[in-house]
């Protein structure tokens, strides 16, 4: 949900093709009871939303939260629910008038990050039970209109986390997705998508292995298939931004550039590691609602000093538009860079390169965070004793000699090499790449346009290419980029188009009409 204006601007440059989430708040429109304007405005500003994705092509993930008054434990909007008949038939009213009644394109999913108390103030039962009760209105809806409905979950805030119980990675089958899905085998409920949040600054936080010395993506597709699930139902990651573990970050405001390079670097390596949708949290910032919320995690943001509409363009909309301007068909491509990436693509007649330069800011802590399923338990007792201190600043900067440490062979080359990666990202970060790419076995002459994100622009800035050149393929053909640290650019090469055919005047001496004749058959 957004404001008018920057919905206008996503639909004209981007459009709604695609996934994208919304989140459904029962409790705020029970809340506007008495008030049936209000309540029925707010009712509308929803299904206009969900009818311009559907309209589009697009999927709408409607997420299903907050308790209405009078069906919770306590009087929250994030209370469990204590009246599941009643909320059932609540839910069951809104998914027949959006996916029966108007036939709108969604997928429906179990709450918002169950598995922290700021949004859900129960526990893992009280959880699965309204899951539940969701999942037999879904059924007997399906049963009664012959539509597909899909139902998923649990959107929890990482891929591993639990409700009451501070899980890790280190513990997979703890996780609530794990929970999920036994449950919904053993109670024979829906479960057509599995959702999870994963902020974080590592672009490759989706390739994560467990202690299985598998990823954990592929580890969830076994738990699907041990409890008689398809294998390949949709693995989305419903909520995603660069994060540095603030509501409020530079890296996505005032230098949003950081989050631009960020973006197509997390999404390639989403494709790599097999997810399946994401959806990027979120289209504008959080300024002056009622909840107090404050977060600049949007692709707009606001400037109250400015007048008029408030929503502007960050770097970070440039990057989406960038991805916008990729070709059809992704090509295969042979190259290894710890920070620098290039996404290759082609259609008919045209074809688009982005390469982005995105150095990890916390690489080295992300490093230990990946490389510790690897350890022994009392070694991963060590590390998670020195992370928790204050030593782990003084060690990965080199302050701390590991010789005075006690670590085992393991441990101490795992630090060894996180210590080379901090030196490495913070020489990159100060100093850009030169990259060179070679194009072969394009025919033609095509016209290139450039597209840069970098330093010298971090909000409202045009889309529009740097510059454009003509390229002749008839040979092989190099492109030197200087990619400065946190930038991304785009080439497209449209083929050039044929010149129009010159038809000759017929000679001045003939009539008008077998002039006009011989002008038609030339």
């Amino acid at each position: 949900m957004a404001s008018k204006d920057v919905l206008a601007a996503w639909q004209k440059d981007i459009g709604f093709n695609g996934f994208y989430r919304i989140q459904y708040n029962l409790w705020e429109i029970a809340q506007l009871a008495k008030d049936e304007a209000a309540q029925n405005k707010l009712l509308a500003n929803y299904e206009e939303v969900i009818k311009r994705i559907s309209d589009s092509g697009g999927t709408v993930i409607l997420d299903l939260f907050g308790t209405p008054s009078g069906l919770g434990r306590v009087l929250d909007k994030n209370s469990s629910v204590y009246n599941l008949m009643a909320y059932k038939e609540l839910v069951k009213d809104v998914i027949r008038k959006l996916s029966c009644d108007k036939k709108y394109n969604i997928w429906y999913e179990v709450w918002n990050a169950p598995d922290l108390g700021d949004f859900f103030l129960g526990d893992k039962s009280e959880y699965l039970g309204l899951y539940k009760v969701v999942a037999e209105a879904v059924k007997e809806l399906r049963q009664e209109t012959k539509l597909d409905i899909p139902l998923g979950g649990p959107s929890t805030s990482a891929w591993f986390s639990n409700i009451g119980d501070n899980n890790s990675i280190l513990f997979p089958e703890r996780s609530l997705i794990y929970e999920l899905i036994k449950y919904c085998s053993n109670y024979k409920l829906p479960l057509d998508f599995i959702s999870w949040h994963a902020y974080s600054s590592d672009p490759a936080v989706e390739k994560q292995e467990t202690i299985y010395k598998k990823t954990f993506i592929k580890l969830i597709r076994e738990w699907l298939s041990y409890f008689n699930f398809k294998d390949d139902l949709p693995l989305i990651v419903d909520e995603w931004n660069f994060d540095a573990s603030s509501n409020i970050s530079p890296k996505r405001g005032k230098d949003s550039y950081v989050a631009a390079s960020y973006i197509p670097a997390r999404i390639k390596n989403m494709q790599e590691a097999q997810v399946d949708c994401q959806t990027y949290f979120c289209l504008e910032d959080f300024s002056g609602n009622k909840e107090m919320v404050t977060r600049n995690m949007g692709v707009f943001y606001f400037d109250s000093e400015r007048s008029g509409s408030k929503g502007y363009a960050k770097a970070s909309y440039n990057a989406m538009r960038m991805l916008g301007l990729l070709g059809a068909e992704l090509l295969p491509l042979k190259f290894q860079d710890k920070f620098v990436g290039i996404i290759p693509t082609r259609s008919q007649g045209y074809f688009a390169v982005l390469v982005y330069n995105y150095i990890d800011p916390s690489a080295a802590m992300n490093y230990l965070s990946r490389e510790i399923v690897h350890l022994g338990d009392a070694e991963r007792k060590s590390v998670l004793n020195i992370v928790k201190s204050d030593r782990i600043d003084k060690i990965i900067s080199g302050q701390t000699e590991l010789s005075s440490l006690r670590l085992s062979s393991n441990t101490r080359e795992m630090f060894g090499r996180a210590i080379e990666l901090n030196v490495l990202a913070k020489g990159l970060a100060a100093v850009p790449r030169k990259i060179k790419l070679n194009f072969k076995g394009v025919k033609d002459t095509y016209i290139l346009s450039r597209y840069l994100i970098d330093n010298s622009c971090s909000g409202d800035c045009s889309f529009e290419a740097k510059d454009e050149k003509e390229v002749d393929f008839s040979q092989e053909y190099v492109e030197t980029l200087e990619m400065s640290p946190y930038s991304v650019q785009m080439l497209v090469f449209k083929k050039k188009p044929l010149p129009e055919p010159v038809v000759e005047a017929p000679p001045a001496d003939k009539g008008p009409e077998e002039a006009l004749k011989n002008a038609e058959s030339e």
